[in-house]
Formats: C-alpha cells, structure tokens, sequence
C-alpha cells in the first residue's frame, strides 16, 4: 500500500515524522482523511484527536487548533500542542475541563473579569484530551 509522509510540529519541535497508511483529522469543516496521492490542499485545524495508521497500528494524538498542508504525498500538521493519547492525565484533563466550565457559567453570569474566549478554548482542549485517552484504550 502506497504511504504518505506525516509530520506534525508544535512550537516545542517535531512530535511525529513518518510514513503511515491513512491519517484522519479534526478540521474546522469537519473531520478529514488523507491517503496518499491525495489531492494537494490547506485548512485549519481545531482541538481533537488526529489519528494515523501504520501497518495496523493506529496511534492517536490530541492536537489544539493550527493549520495542515497537503502536498506531494506529504501532511504536515503545524499545530499550537500535541500530546500522544498514552500520554495524556485524564483526571487533570477532567480538572481542567470543571475549571473551564465554571469560568463560564460566571461569564454567562455577567462577570467580566473572565475572559469568555481563552475559556472556551481551555473547554475544547480540556475536551479534546479526554476523547483521544478514551479513543486510545479502546
């Protein structure tokens, strides 16, 4: 089966560089797979569960918003974090996630002191993390 190159690079370096079968990610349009040979194209991405395939081996790695391009048999993810679903705290994720939810039931309560915006964003990562470790011990 033909391949196609991944990487993916936070700000922090390289986390993934191989050749893998399929890759599926969470783009703002909706979730995407990519094939080798695939058609060349660039879109956001936003916090999910990126997964690829090797062989039949799927890895599964949470990702925060960024942007993926798709050119010459190759995906390059360029995203803001990424961790590996065996790598991820579940109950921190859990914490970060009752934190974020507070923040803002208080601005929906009118306090402006919260920022309504880093808060969703805290929300979605939190959420995004707690999917990948479950999709990853499946």
């Amino acid at each position: 089966m033909a391949q196609i190159h991944l990487e993916v690079v936070t700000p922090s370096g390289p986390v993934v560089s191989e050749d893998v079968d399929v890759v599926t990610a969470p783009g703002t349009g909706g979730e995407f797979g990519v094939l080798a040979n695939h058609a060349p194209f660039l879109t956001t991405i936003k916090p999910g569960t990126l997964s690829y395939k090797k062989d039949r081996d799927t890895t599964y790695l949470m990702v925060s918003g960024g942007f993926v391009e798709v050119s010459n048999n190759r995906a390059t993810f360029l995203v803001e974090s990424s961790e590996f679903g065996t790598a991820i705290d579940v109950e921190r994720a859990l914490k970060a996630k009752e934190r974020a939810e507070r923040r803002l039931a208080q601005v929906a309560q009118g306090d402006e002191h919260i920022n309504r915006i880093r808060a969703e964003a805290a929300l979605h990562r939190a959420m995004a993390r707690i999917q990948t470790a479950h999709k990853t011990k499946l």
